[in-house]
């Protein structure tokens, strides 16, 4: 089996996932890095992304319908987590820019850390209960993807 890695990651979330990717599969992967046409070549493409307004990014919405005939594997980090249902809206969204006859095999998404700039905005906020949420999310948010997500991503992986 030929495999490609692919990603995007605006905070390094995503990357460490990718890497988890990388260190965890068996044999040499044909490319690891960003979008890029060399990883077509690959039977089974792996395709990492940050949340971005409910969904991947835009390069990686633009990879992903660039792809034909491949098996692919959906992974990604999420500011806001914690539900299984709200990661499943975005994985949803994200497929939905899957090229034609390619086979969605698995999926993988977990919570990731924010930049402190984000916590600096909800702070100056009104108060209010979305806002104390917010906060609250972010502060959780601060050790993901933690040890239990990289497990939790291997084990994903193999099935």
């Amino acid at each position: 089996m030929s495999y490609a890695i692919v990603f995007s990651s605006h905070t390094g979330n995503t990357a460490l996932l990718a890497q988890t990717i990388r260190d965890t599969l068996p044999g040499d992967y044909l490319y690891f890095g960003t979008p890029d046409p060399k990883a077509l070549e690959a039977e089974t493409v792996y395709v990492g992304f940050w949340t971005d307004k409910g969904s991947c990014d835009e390069s990686i919405a633009q990879f992903l319908k660039t792809l034909t005939n491949q098996k692919v594997f959906l992974f990604g980090t999420a500011g806001f987590g914690g539900s299984p249902e709200y990661f499943e809206q975005i994985l949803k969204r994200v497929s939905e820019n899957l090229g034609e006859n390619t086979q969605l095999v698995g999926s993988y998404m977990c919570q990731g850390k924010m930049p402190q700039a984000v916590r600096d905005r909800y702070e100056v906020m009104e108060e209010s209960p979305r806002r104390t949420a917010m906060l609250q999310n972010f502060d959780q948010a601060v050790s993901h993807p933690d040890q239990q997500d990289l497990e939790n991503l291997k084990t994903a992986l193999t099935r």
